[in-house]
């Protein structure tokens, strides 16, 4: 099986997160911050290690690490927790449902600029956008399907300069790209575990400014309530952060899984992954765009670890299809991104996605070219 569908989650995943997911299941599996013997401290360590790991990572704070179940509930979290009614809101046209259906739920007014244009041109079109009642920018760093990566310090910069609060989908760039929240201007940053970290699914996170201690976190509205294993007789949530955000018992051996993750990454380096990934992307690029039934998306982006793709008279699904029965496995429809969809003009049956691992070989991408270089000459 050749695996390119790293977007959606990455696989496999590094054997020290396997064995550390056992390990926490087998040896220390408790429920954090919920007792006091020793199992419960031992999860409640391994939950506060990562806390300090994706701090460092990010260059945050470990209090303002708010453990979710994935990068949609970190970015439900972020923005409901912030916007208030009255409020307007800017994204980008590259944004995943992840983020515009939030958006849409808070009964905010909501603009759109064009994220696929120069760093210039991209703040002039958000700064033509701007009203009295604008209160956040959404915008993810690195689409989803495919090369296009937005100016974060540009953008937080605007955002510090108006007082915007500026909010980050990192779904496709954590750990892939470095990413320094205190340079970026950046006040929620919304992850995943499960991908460029090389965790397990059922773990993510939103990690908060310093902007949102103290009262201001006193003042984000809560996505769910219930227990947090303090100030149990209180009848609203705690006041502080992370307790305030999360609600219930947290997804232990996942988070052991991500430590064990970002650990593989930092000692591998993020920009040799990083490299290694877009090389593949140039080397399955050159070959798809000489191939006259093939249009690739965006041919003009030399770097990149996504690429995007349809074939003449076929839709995206069937390649797809096919592909997957020479067991090679890839996304096709419309990635959970519509406006993307709209801007690239992909047509009624959306694209295929190939997105890359750290673990994928040049190999791999010459036997997936070669096989669809295959699939097309049987349907002519």
């Amino acid at each position: 099986m050749i695996y390119l569908d790293n977007a959606a989650t990455t696989f496999p995943k590094p054997e020290s997160v396997y064995r550390e997911v056992a390990r926490c299941m087998s040896e220390y599996c408790g429920n954090p911050g919920r007792s006091g013997h020793a199992l419960s401290l031992a999860a409640q360590n391994t939950v506060y290690e990562c806390r300090c790991l994706l701090s460092e990572l990010f260059s945050a704070e470990p209090e303002n690490v708010v453990f979710t179940l994935n990068t949609t509930y970190a970015l439900n979290t972020a923005i409901k927790g912030i916007a208030r009614t009255g409020d307007h809101i800017i994204i980008s046209n590259m944004e995943h449902n992840s983020v515009l259906r939030p958006v849409i739920a808070t009964g905010c007014d909501y603009d759109v600029f064009d994220a696929v244009k120069s760093s210039e041109a991209i703040l002039c079109d958000i700064t033509s956008k701007l009203t009295p009642r604008t209160r956040m920018i959404v915008c993810t760093h690195k689409s989803n399907v495919c090369p296009v990566r937005l100016p974060l310090r540009a953008i937080g910069e605007l955002c510090r300069q108006r007082g915007i609060c500026f909010i980050v989908d990192a779904a496709q760039s954590a750990g892939v790209y470095p990413i320094d929240m205190k340079l970026c201007g950046i006040d929620a940053l919304c992850f995943p575990g499960h991908k460029g970290l090389y965790g397990i699914q059922g773990c993510g996170g939103v990690i908060f400014s310093d902007r949102y201690k103290g009262e201001a976190a006193r003042k984000l509205h809560t996505l769910a309530e219930g227990g947090s294993g303090t100030a149990s007789l209180e009848e609203a949530m705690p006041s502080v952060l992370p307790e305030r955000l999360e609600p219930g018992t947290l997804p232990t051996p996942a988070i052991a899984g991500l430590c064990q993750g970002i650990r593989t990454i930092t000692e591998t380096g993020i920009n040799r992954i990083r490299e290694h990934e877009i090389t593949l992307y140039r080397r399955m690029r050159e070959r798809l765009c000489n191939h006259d039934r093939i249009k690739v998306y965006c041919p003009d982006m030399g770097y990149g670890e996504t690429l995007l793709f349809n074939v003449e008279g076929m839709s995206s699904t069937a390649a797809a299809d096919k592909l997957d029965r020479e067991g090679i496995c890839v996304r096709a429809g419309f990635h959970c991104a519509p406006l993307a969809h709209k801007r690239l003009g992909t047509g009624e049956s959306g694209a295929v996605r190939v997105s890359f691992g750290a673990f994928n070989t040049a190999e791999e991408v010459d036997i997936f070219c070669d096989v669809l270089n295959k699939i097309i000459k049987e349907d002519d």
